[in-house]
């Protein structure tokens, strides 16, 4: 037995003590073996050691009580996607050096990390990405697999969610052409930067154009994921029924994971304050079936959910109401507080899932 900070805890040590809560309430019984999940649980609760039997001692003790692997899927989500996020900054700096743009290998690359799309909560990986600078590629990898989620539960035919999901993928391509400078900046946009930014659109098109094997809903998403129904977006005020319907789908993953990430001029929002926001845009701005649709699935069956409020309390998920999906209630250590009343509070972000 050992005490060990939470931070050096690993899936399948035992729990060797009850662990407390500052208030004094039970938050995990002596003997709990550990997974992931309450490994979170323990951290977010800013407890800062547990006292624990390792699961080598475990197994030293009696080589018959391994004991189990903790969600393997999930680990391997997670191994195949930093995979692809170091694949995808390679091709990234490919198109950007003018080399050959490797579509078939891209396609495989990306059709194994969805072969592992269950493990993906689209909720608690907004706070997945670390790195300012790695904003790009996280972006690209989020839009691609969120699409193709949204793509399957609005009822597109399957042989579409492989080609919306490239289509987000791709949908910022076109950044490689634009000034880095712009970027990083930290501060305000003059209106001619901002309108360099804003040919990334038209320049991530012109690039797809040219790529065999993907179809031409695929190209579009490059060029119209920030056109708007009301014919208010850029980079041709496209409106209505002429946008791609997979550029209609993109554009809400979007604008979710680049509002949900920290960029070099903005800091990320909570996902749920995000929903709302997207929320206010499907009235004129963006496609509402599909965002009423977006917002209904990521909030149902999070029932468990571990989250930390505006007001940095943790606390779990018990029941979602359908009238206002974003504002659920939550126990907060045995206090019941329904947010759709306390609008004053909000939740900041998904800690753990359940």
């Amino acid at each position: 037995m050992a005490i060990v900070s939470t931070s050096q805890l690993k899936p399948g040590d035992s729990i060797q003590d009850n662990v407390m809560t500052t208030r004094g309430n039970l938050l995990m019984e002596k003997g709990r073996m550990l997974t992931p999940r309450e490994i979170a649980i323990l951290q977010a609760f800013l407890i800062p050691n547990v006292s624990i039997v390792s699961k080598e001692d475990i197994a030293a003790a009696d080589p018959a009580a391994q004991p189990p692997i903790m969600e393997p899927v999930e680990t391997a989500f997670y191994e195949e996607y930093q995979r692809m996020l170091v694949f995808l900054k390679k091709v990234f700096a490919q198109v950007k050096a003018g080399q050959p743009f490797p579509i078939l290998e891209i396609r495989l690359n990306l059709e194994k990390l969805i072969g592992l799309i269950d493990e993906y909560n689209i909720l608690a990986m907004t706070s997945f990405q670390s790195e300012e600078s790695d904003y790009p590629y996280h972006n690209s990898l989020l839009v691609a697999l969120t699409s193709y989620k949204l793509a399957g539960w609005s009822g597109f035919p399957v042989k579409d969610w492989i080609p919306v999901a490239l289509g987000g993928l791709f949908h910022d391509i076109g950044n490689s052409k634009v000034d880095p400078v712009i970027f990083e900046k930290k501060t305000r946009l003059t209106e001619s930067e901002m309108e360099e930014m804003r040919k990334h659109t038209i320049y991530g098109y012109q690039f797809l154009k040219n790529v065999p094997a993907i179809n031409e809903g695929v190209k579009l998403c490059a060029l119209q994921h920030h056109e708007k129904e009301d014919g208010s977006g850029y980079p041709l005020k496209t409106k209505g029924d002429k946008i791609h319907p997979y550029a209609k789908i993109v554009a809400i993953a979007d604008m979710f994971h680049a509002m949900t990430s920290n960029r070099a001029h903005k800091k990320a929002a909570s996902p749920y304050l995000v929903l709302e926001e997207l929320l206010l845009e499907s009235f004129g701005k963006l496609e509402p079936t599909l965002v009423q649709t977006f917002i209904n699935r990521v909030t149902s069956f999070h029932n468990g959910t571990l989250v930390r409020l505006s007001d940095n309390r943790i606390g779990e998920i018990v029941f979602s109401d359908r009238n206002h999906p974003t504002r659920p209630w939550v126990n907060v250590e045995g206090s019941i507080l329904n947010l759709s009343i306390e609008r004053r509070i909000h939740i900041k972000e998904v800690v753990a899932s359940s």
